[in-house]
């Protein structure tokens, strides 16, 4: 991989997980969870239902997410990650583990 392809890759993964909820609902389907709408409003009540919507209608569509419509009254749909998904799930741990080993502010100074 060449320093170019390597940034274009970066580049493309930023888009997909940009946006300040993406990686919260992101942890809270890992593991094969599938939950409700409604759950995931009453995990992260921080977020607007407005902004809740076009986060997952985005990771729908760059197909992280899948949406399940039980056809039922009243209507049930359901969240949970496609295999795709699923898969980033140890690139993110290891992220955490780095953001755990940072260095107290007094030594990054």
């Amino acid at each position: 991989m060449t320093p170019v392809s390597a940034a274009s890759g970066v580049e493309e993964v930023l888009r997909i997980l940009e946006g300040r909820w993406k990686l919260v609902i992101l942890f809270h389907l890992f593991g094969g969870r599938i939950l409700r709408f409604s759950d995931l409003e009453r995990a992260i009540p921080a977020i607007s239902q407005k902004m809740l919507i076009q986060q997952l209608r985005q990771m729908e569509k760059d197909g992280v997410v899948r949406r399940i419509v039980h056809h039922q009254v009243p209507p049930k749909v359901e969240y949970c990650l496609t295999d795709w998904g699923q898969a980033l799930c140890p690139a993110l741990d290891a992220l955490l583990t780095w953001a755990g080993q940072r260095p107290p502010a007094a030594e990054r100074e």
